[in-house]
């Protein structure tokens, strides 16, 4: 019985081969030969998650004419990934993906560090920061206090709790979009909205139009739905979307959806502007598009004077064209799982309906605490607090990449939590292996891609500050003089993954 679950073509794996920049060789630099070079590379892809675990690999000769390598090189490659655990095979059943005894399952999205391994690694894998008490507390015991009249309940409240979906409607008509609290629904965090919407506008083999680069464990959910993913390329640095390029995307693959952040984007913190939104409403309503407008960076804008331009939504009066999609995990804190949907009334009913089928419902005592701190106050003050930590690590951490890696390219966001970081011509697959052996962990460029884009690129959260944010540096720069000298690959270099 063969051993493997799925399956990767020659043409797709030649692809995200290719996709593996290597920096020029220096004079007297040694490069590896033919097949211990095609040996890393699909080590580092199934390391990074990029190509699964138990994947059928491309018979011997179909990969060789993929890459224009001799048969003897690609029979070379297997057999050293056999030696090293990373790969099985069998007569007649083929050869997959694995991992050797002992390490974890490479994960497939950006999963926070297991907290035993914290003492030893700096984790900018997970753009989170730590809760802003005392209002977590304080959330928590205000909403124990009001939480017995619901314990005398079936405590199933598919839509969200009256009270939370009332507040949430308030606080978009105070932005100057009128909503009704029938227009609001309550989620288990942005991801399960972004699931629910997917589901109910696209089934399998629908195309969905992404950015390019976008969040990472939203591409993931979309491929793991079955979706085709059409990616659309971002402006050049901070200039926000690409507005031809959106047009041609949508006139030409006419995708059932598109998932946008507009307010500080993830990863490269762009905010797109009022124009930019308009116009974008505009060609997806043309299109037939609905869009999702992923807000849950909105409120965090870092830097004094800054004017955000109106939501998306905004531009979308009669509602038929933007679901936007919002979350108290960036804003608050990553452990309040909680989310929601607005829409137009009819949409909510059917993600509603639908939601029968999935979770039932979000947790009451979690809604319960954000409907405290949205009434009480509490939320404006603690997301004051997370703007504070987030603008302090940003500029502490800017300060060390520019002292420790001068060569190192990116463009300072004006809030977000994230820095996309172009790495001077180094694989970004290779310094996220290579960190973690030097105690720095970070996800490469290609996860936020699709099919290999973006090796040349890091993305690092604005978590960690002063000292830790100096250490990180020194680390990351230490991570890059081994991929520069070639110290990053090998039969006897340690081979270590923390999901």
């Amino acid at each position: 019985m063969a051993q493997w679950t799925s399956a990767v073509g020659a043409a797709q794996l030649a692809r995200l081969l290719n996709s593996q920049q290597e920096r020029p060789a220096g004079p007297g630099t040694r490069r590896p030969p033919a097949y211990r070079a095609l040996a890393d590379g699909v080590r580092l892809l199934v390391l990074e998650g990029r190509v699964p675990v138990a994947a059928r690999l491309p018979a011997e000769r179909e990969l060789a004419l993929s890459l224009s390598v001799s048969r003897t090189t690609v029979a070379a490659a297997y057999e050293a990934l056999r030696a090293e655990g990373f790969l099985e095979s069998r007569r007649g059943a083929g050869s997959w993906t694995a991992v050797p005894a002992g390490n974890p399952l490479p994960a497939r999205g950006l999963e926070p560090l297991p907290p035993e391994a914290l003492g030893s690694m700096i984790d900018l894998g997970c753009a989170a920061l730590p809760a802003p008490e005392p209002w977590l507390t304080r959330a928590v015991q205000g909403a124990l206090e009001e939480l017995p009249p619901y314990a005398h309940t079936h405590g199933d409240y598919p839509a969200g709790l009256p009270a939370l979906r009332e507040m949430l409607a308030e606080r978009y008509t105070a932005r100057g979009i009128p909503t009704m609290p029938e227009q609001i629904m309550v989620t288990t965090g942005a991801m399960g909205a972004i699931d629910a919407i997917c589901h109910l506008f696209a089934g399998r083999g629908e195309r969905i139009a992404v950015e390019s680069p976008s969040y990472a464990n939203i591409l993931q959910l979309m491929r793991e739905a079955g979706a085709r993913l059409v990616p659309v390329a971002m402006a050049e640095g901070l200039a926000g979307w690409d507005m031809d390029r959106w047009r041609q995307v949508l006139r030409d693959a006419a995708p059932r959806l598109a998932y946008v952040v507009a307010d500080f984007h993830n990863p490269t913190g762009a905010l797109a502007d009022e124009d930019q939104r308009r116009r974008l409403v505009d060609a997806a309503r043309s299109a037939g598009t609905v869009l999702i407008v992923d807000e849950t960076m909105g409120e965090l804008h870092l830097d004094e004077g800054l004017e955000m331009p109106r939501p998306v939504c905004g531009f979308d009066p009669a509602g038929s064209t933007v679901i936007t999609v919002g979350s108290a995990s960036k804003a608050f804190w990553a452990g309040m799982r909680i989310g929601w949907v607005r829409a137009a009334p009819d949409v909510i009913r059917s993600l509603v309906a639908a939601r029968a089928y999935a979770d039932l419902g979000t947790p009451v005592l979690e809604q319960l605490a954000v409907n405290w701190l949205l009434s009480t106050g509490g939320w404006e003050q603690a997301v004051d607090i997370r703007r504070t930590q987030a603008r302090e690590n940003r500029d502490a951490l800017v300060t060390a990449l520019r002292r420790e890696l001068p060569g190192w390219e990116y463009d300072v966001p004006h809030g977000g939590l994230t820095l996309w970081v172009r790495t001077g011509g180094l694989s970004g697959s290779r310094l996220a292996e290579v960190g973690e052996r030097v105690g720095v962990r970070v996800p490469s460029g290609p996860r936020f891609g699709v099919d290999g884009a973006f090796e040349g690129y890091v993305r690092l959260p604005f978590t960690v500050g002063g000292a830790v944010a100096d250490e990180a540096a020194t680390r990351l720069a230490a991570a890059a003089r081994l991929v520069e000298s070639g110290a990053n690959g090998g039969t006897d270099a340690p081979r270590t993954f923390v999901a």
